[in-house]
């Protein structure tokens, strides 16, 4: 096990993924089978080794990072085994694209006096969308939260009272249902990412409309997907069913990996906000 420097506690915070704070940004990631893991960005000019994580209990890695600032670009580089693994953070908040780099996010969003309350449920009238096509004004680019804003109005006409949207996190290419999920936690930079679908779900509760998430958490993939044997573990020798889960083009550069998962999804409703 490589030598790692002492980690001063009052500076790490607590949560998974890049945690920024006002100087610097905490990085934690799960990754039990590593024999080391190190933070590379646009803070270090991408270097292997100049700033290590330090294992914790139950395969948790950790450092804190003075200066890092929201919109720094990062992976992790995990050792194992021989390998050097190049992944983006599971718990992105942020990528600049499925098969791109993990971002540090910035969390500060005015919700000015957003004190909105969900309809109780048996009174919800729901209109469900897709965002890339419900208002697309450039048929070569995909609709974006900001358009679909443009289009309350329209829909507090329509006598609806929430508004339930599919799968927006981010998947590969910039065309798809959203039932091919990349990063479970970051939002599609197509549609416009976190900040656009804050500032439509403030602007939806303005209109008194709710909004509802479509959500896939039992399978991800097929393409653009650094989950797949994260810290180079597998099993069964790595042979794996092919799954029929489809959602447009892959990034450039990107790779397929395979996945046990039922192509069939459950789609899970889930109130936000």
């Amino acid at each position: 096990m490589p030598t790692h420097p002492t980690l001063i506690a009052s500076t790490l915070q607590l949560g998974m993924g890049a945690i920024p704070h006002s100087t610097g940004t905490t990085f934690r990631v799960w990754a039990p089978h590593a024999e080391e893991v190190n933070v590379t960005g646009t803070f270090n000019g991408w270097s292997n080794k100049s700033h290590p994580l330090r294992p914790e209990a139950d395969g948790y890695w950790a450092t804190d990072v003075a200066g890092v600032k929201p919109g720094d670009e990062y992976r992790f580089l995990i050792c194992n085994n021989g390998q050097e693994l190049s992944k983006n953070d599971p718990y992105a908040r942020e990528v600049t694209h499925s098969a791109g780099n993990s971002v540090v996010p910035d969390h500060d969003f005015d919700w000015e006096d957003d004190h909105f309350e969900m309809p109780p449920w048996n009174t919800l009238v729901i209109y469900e969308i897709h965002v890339g096509t419900f208002n697309a004004p450039d048929p070569d680019k995909p609709g974006t939260f900001y358009n679909v804003i443009e289009k309350l109005d329209y829909l507090r006409e329509l006598g609806i009272n929430a508004l339930e949207i599919m799968p927006p996190t981010e998947f590969p290419g910039s065309r798809s249902w959203g039932y091919n999920p990349s990063h479970p936690f970051a939002i599609e930079t197509d549609y416009g990412g976190a900040k656009a679908l804050k500032q439509l779900i403030k602007e939806a509760h303005r209109h008194g409309i709710a909004v509802i998430l479509d959500v896939v958490y039992n399978h991800f993939g097929p393409g653009d997907l650094d989950l797949w044997q994260f810290d180079g573990w597998q099993e069964n020798d790595g042979a794996v069913s092919t799954s029929t889960t489809t959602g447009g083009p892959k990034r450039p550069g990107a790779t397929t990996a395979p996945t046990t998962a039922d192509p069939r999804c459950v789609n899970i409703s889930a109130t936000t906000l």
